[in-house]
């Protein structure tokens, strides 16, 4: 097989993605690419039998959850034009009947489901605020008019009464969880953790008494249960790995939750009759109960829960775990196509010391076949910047390592996993000390046996791709190639552009944009841009409403004016057309993996 065509075999692998059980536990809901773009399936578990229930309808992004309507007729989900956010959200029948339930201007967030009701957020006040849809009667209706965003929503089981999370209106580094009574218009807020600490709700107890929370105030994320008569909690956690709260099972008696540990998430379940709990029997990479973003039962009963698993070789497929028998059973496997699965390679997790001595962790890609000599290396930044390079299947890192490059995955300073100091101490200091951690990346990769350490590259997409940007006018020094996606090169100019609910994280990271003017232009890649050396390649989306076209145009502009760079000589400039922040669609992921390799074969 050429490059060429090993390239297209690997962008064309399906990927199935948030696998959602209907109410009654007798189907999954999930997303599936087999067509070529993702698409709606159901499959039924008596029959195994799989049907496509959309054609077209789905946006281009896996990372949006599904949510069931409570009598399990209607599946709702998002829709947007060309990757540019503004979801509007839509519901589709089992048979394949499709209609579009909320139009609102702005963007559309899913968030829960409560009789007939849908509950979303919605920015078409300015700030993203909740929202209720009336399926009956056809009509919505705003229940929140905060400054800051709301994010989440979970309905009382039975009752009046919304658990919300949101931004801290009195100190927006925080998050806070309050109750929300519709019928008497009152809001609580739950006594859990600080203005400072970021407290969440994750789902009600079935009698409606008790809460389960999580919080990072202790400097390290834990679960527990709220006990609304008390205002106590009671911590599962033992604190010494960061855990996320997820759901309990419908007796109430089971709480799962996501533990991160060395780049993995591995499901617990903690039994709240003893407090104890054990992880899951499964295999070390990264296993999310479905629902992640949004209020989606992962339980098809008491005891049956639904993830996605995936590790660092093995590509995503969905699965039920019986936490009686402690045994998965696979229900839509993974697909590889005609390749074999040692065409792809495992991680392995390494630390290294960054200049100023903090310890940092990382996942290497070592390829498997090389034709003799030392592999050119890349270091793969991931965006956020809060979140982390796990043990999931990496599409574009298996590109890479499957072309012959050595990949390294370092979670920087700000990255999550290691608990609140260590993701906190990026705020105030973007492109400062983080970026330290990725040139010290590229210096540990250039050091490798195997590696030629004169040719090293840098990718990234998001923040990653703000990362590209600083380490090409920074460091330049340490890299061969950069390749910079969707990448923000202008703090004040994406403030101006981006939604209210960007901006307000804009604000929790570096503060106020005008107090703080030095600061934000200081770490803006634009302003040094006299100190960038080539090789670059920019891809950046058109339609991207997170890091619009203008951050690339920004910065293309400033080489061609400042250093008389060239198009096709010093450096690469590609818009992708109808796409916006990132695609999952095969054809989207096929033209960037050319792009990518392209570039770096030329240059590394």
């Amino acid at each position: 097989m050429t490059d060429d065509d090993l390239l297209e075999a690997v962008a064309r692998l399906p990927t199935v993605a948030q696998p959602t059980p209907a109410p009654d536990g007798d189907a999954i809901a999930f997303v599936w690419d087999d067509t070529g773009r993702n698409e709606l399936h159901l499959r039924d578990l008596a029959t195994g039998d799989v049907t496509q229930l959309s054609d077209g309808e789905l946006p281009r992004s896996t990372a949006l959850p599904l949510l069931w309507s409570d009598d399990g007729e209607r599946v709702y989900y998002h829709r947007d034009d060309a990757g540019d956010e503004q979801y509007d959200l839509c519901a589709a029948t089992r048979d394949g009947d499709h209609e579009t339930v909320v139009a609102l201007d702005g963007q559309n967030n899913l968030l829960a489901t409560d009789g007939r009701d849908l509950l979303f957020a919605a920015t078409e006040s300015g700030q993203l605020n909740l929202h209720r849809y009336d399926a009956d009667a056809d009509e919505q209706r705003q229940l929140t008019d905060r400054d800051t965003p709301v994010y989440a929503a979970h309905p009382e089981p039975s009752g009046s009464r919304l658990a919300v999370i949101g931004v801290h209106p009195e100190n927006i580094e925080g998050y806070e969880a309050f109750l929300l009574d519709e019928e008497n218009d009152e809001q609580q807020r739950l006594d859990v953790g600080e203005p400072d600490s970021e407290t969440v709700v994750a789902d009600w107890h079935p009698d409606g008494d008790r809460l389960l929370v999580g919080d990072d105030a202790t400097g390290v994320h834990r679960a527990g249960v709220y006990d609304l008569a008390t205002d106590s909690v009671d911590w599962l956690s033992d604190g010494d790995h960061p855990e996320e709260a997820s759901s309990l099972s419908p007796d109430g008696r089971y709480a799962l939750v996501t533990r991160k540990r060395d780049a993995s998430a591995v499901p617990l379940v903690y039994d709240l009759e003893t407090g104890e709990g054990h992880e899951l029997d499964l295999a070390d990479g990264v296993t999310w109960p479905c629902g992640m973003g949004a209020r989606a039962d992962p339980f098809l009963d008491d005891r049956t829960v639904v993830f996605t698993h995936q590790t660092a070789a093995e590509r995503p497929s969905a699965i039920t775990y019986d936490l009686a028998s402690d045994e998965a059973t696979t229900v839509q496997p993974a697909d590889y196509g005609d390749l074999d699965t040692d065409t792809f390679v495992d991680a392995t997790y390494h630390t290294y010391e960054s200049p100023d001595g903090t310890e940092i962790g990382g996942l290497l890609y070592e390829p498997s076949h090389l034709d003799g000599g030392e592999a050119p290396g890349v270091v793969q930044v991931h965006g956020g910047p809060h979140w982390q390079s796990m043990r999931r299947f990496n599409t574009t890192v298996q590109f890479l390592a499957t072309q012959g490059y050595a990949v390294f995955r370092p979670n920087y300073r700000g990255s999550t996993g290691r608990g609140r100091a260590f993701k906190d101490a990026i705020r105030g200091d973007w492109g400062g000390a983080e970026q330290e951690d990725v040139a010290a990346a590229g210096r540990w990769l250039a050091a490798r046996d195997g590696v030629d350490a004169d040719r090293i590259g840098v990718t990234g997409a998001s923040y990653g791709g703000y990362s590209a940007y600083c380490q090409l006018v920074h460091y330049p020094e340490v890299w061969d190639g950069v390749v910079a996606r969707v990448g923000i090169t202008d703090l004040h100019a994406l403030y101006e552009e981006d939604m209210p609910h960007f901006k307000t994280s804009l604000r929790r990271q570096m503060g106020d944009p005008e107090q703080n003017h030095d600061l934000w232009r200081d770490r803006s890649p634009v302003e040094h841009v006299a100190d960038a050396e080539p090789p670059l390649c920019v891809v950046h989306g058109v339609n991207d409403p997170r890091c619009p076209i203008s951050q690339a145009r920004l910065f293309r502009d400033a080489l061609q004016s400042e250093l008389d760079w060239t198009v096709g000589e010093e450096f690469e400039y590609h818009e992708l057309d109808e796409e916006g922040h990132g695609s999952g669609d095969q054809e989207q992921k096929i033209r960037t993996f050319q792009l990518l390799g392209s570039f770096l074969d030329d240059r590394l």
